[in-house]
C-alpha cells in the first residue's frame, strides 16, 4: 500500500512579517493532522518573535509528511538606541525663562509633551522624556527623564518713605523697600534702604533664595525743590548813628522773612548795634541762604557836660559873667 503524500502546506501570516525588536507575528499552517515548523515548533500556529525563514510540514492520518512550505521570511529590526536629552542651559530658572532641551540625533522624534523636534524649548515646570524612530520606523525606549523647575517670582515690593517725598534742597528723604533676599533700585543701590537727595522717580526690585527677581515696584516720586536766591538787605540811612537813633533795613522779596533777630517782616528798625542778616522762603517753604550780614554801628552818647561860672550868676544889667562847658569835641548852647 503507497498512501500520497499530503498537500504541500501554505503558511499565512497574521500580522507584518516585517516589525521591531519586540514585536512579533503569528504564521498559521494550512490545515492537517500534524505539523513541523522549520523552528521545531509542532502547534498549527506559532509566534515568531525572530527573524528568520521558516517553513512547515504537514502529516495526514496516514503518517505520509508532506514537502515543505514555501518559506515565509519574518524580518526584525533593531530598535534605536536609548536616546539621551542635552540642555542647553541651567534646568532651574525663575518665570519668564527658558531652557532648550536636545535629543540625541535621530530619523523623528517624539516628546512627552507631544514636539516632534529634534530640540524644543521649555519654559514649564515637568519631567521631560524623549523617544526617538530610525529609518526603519522602529521606537526607541524613552530616555531618562530631565527634569525642569521653574520657580515662582517673589512679590512685588512695595516702597515707605521715612517722610515728605516733597522737600527743599539740602533735604533727603529715606525710601525703605519691602523685605527680599537682596534688592535693586532704580538708581542702581543694591540695599534695602537708600536716602535720596535728588528729584525723580524710584522703583525697587527684590529677588529671593532662588535669585528670581521680582516685578519693579509702583514708583515713589521725589521732589526736591530748589531754594530761593540768597536775599540782599537795603539800609534806609546810615548805619551808624548815635546811641537814640535808629535804621531800617529792608530785605529783598520773598514770600516770608526770618532776620537774625527772629523777626518776621520785610523791614526791621534797628536801634542797637550788630550784624543783621535775614533769610526769605519761597511758597514751596524753601528757606535761602542768610544774605550778607549788615553791620549796624551805635556811638555813645558824650557824658552829659557840665558849666562852670566865672564868677557870680547873678549880675546887674551892664554887668555879665563868663560859662564854659566841660570840654568836648564841638558844642551847641541853648542860646
Amino acid at each position: 500500500t503507497v498512501n500520497s503524500l499530503p498537500t504541500t502546506p501554505t503558511i499565512a501570516a497574521g500580522g507584518s512579517t516585517t516589525f521591531c525588536t519586540g514585536g512579533s507575528v503569528t504564521l498559521t499552517s494550512s490545515a492537517e493532522n500534524s505539523y513541523l515548523w522549520s523552528n521545531g515548533a509542532t502547534s498549527q500556529s506559532i509566534n515568531v518573535t525572530a527573524a528568520g525563514a521558516y517553513t512547515v510540514q504537514v502529516t495526514n492520518p496516514s503518517g505520509c509528511q508532506s514537502a515543505a512550505s514555501t518559506p515565509t521570511t519574518v524580518t526584525v529590526n533593531p530598535t534605536p538606541a536609548t536616546p539621551t536629552i542635552t540642555p542647553g542651559s541651567s534646568t532651574s530658572f525663575c518665570i519668564g525663562g527658558s531652557v532648550i532641551l536636545t535629543s540625541s540625533a535621530e530619523n523623528s522624534y517624539l516628546w512627552s509633551n507631544g514636539a516632534t523636534t529634534q530640540s524644543i524649548t521649555v519654559t514649564t515646570s515637568g519631567s521631560y522624556t524623549v523617544q526617538v524612530t530610525n529609518a526603519s520606523g522602529c521606537q526607541s525606549a524613552a530616555s531618562t527623564p530631565t527634569t525642569v523647575t521653574v520657580n515662582t517670582l517673589p512679590a512685588t515690593p512695595t516702597i515707605t518713605a521715612g517722610g515728605s517725598t516733597t522737600f527743599c534742597t539740602g533735604g533727603s528723604v529715606t525710601l525703605t523697600s519691602s523685605a527680599g533676599t537682596s534688592y535693586l533700585w532704580s538708581n542702581g543701590a543694591t540695599t534695602q534702604s537708600i536716602n535720596v537727595t535728588t528729584t525723580g522717580s524710584y522703583t525697587v526690585q527684590v529677588a529671593d533664595g532662588n535669585s528670581c527677581q521680582s516685578a519693579a515696584s509702583t514708583p515713589t516720586t521725589v521732589t526736591v525743590n530748589p531754594l530761593p536766591a540768597t536775599p540782599t538787605i537795603t539800609a534806609g540811612g546810615s548805619t551808624t548813628f548815635c546811641t537814640g537813633g535808629s535804621v531800617t533795613l529792608t530785605s529783598s522779596a520773598g514770600t516770608s522773612y526770618l532776620w537774625s533777630t527772629g523777626e518776621t517782616t520785610q523791614s526791621i528798625n534797628v536801634t542797637s548795634a550788630g550784624s543783621y542778616t535775614v533769610q526769605v522762603a519761597d511758597g514751596n517753604g524753601c528757606q535761602s541762604a542768610p544774605s550778607a550780614p549788615t553791620t549796624v554801628t551805635v556811638n555813645a552818647l558824650p557824658t552829659t557836660p557840665i558849666i562852670t561860672a566865672s564868677g557870680s550868676t547873678t549880675i546887674c544889667t551892664g554887668g555879665s559873667v563868663t560859662l564854659t562847658s566841660s570840654a568836648g569835641n564841638s558844642y551847641l548852647w541853648s542860646n
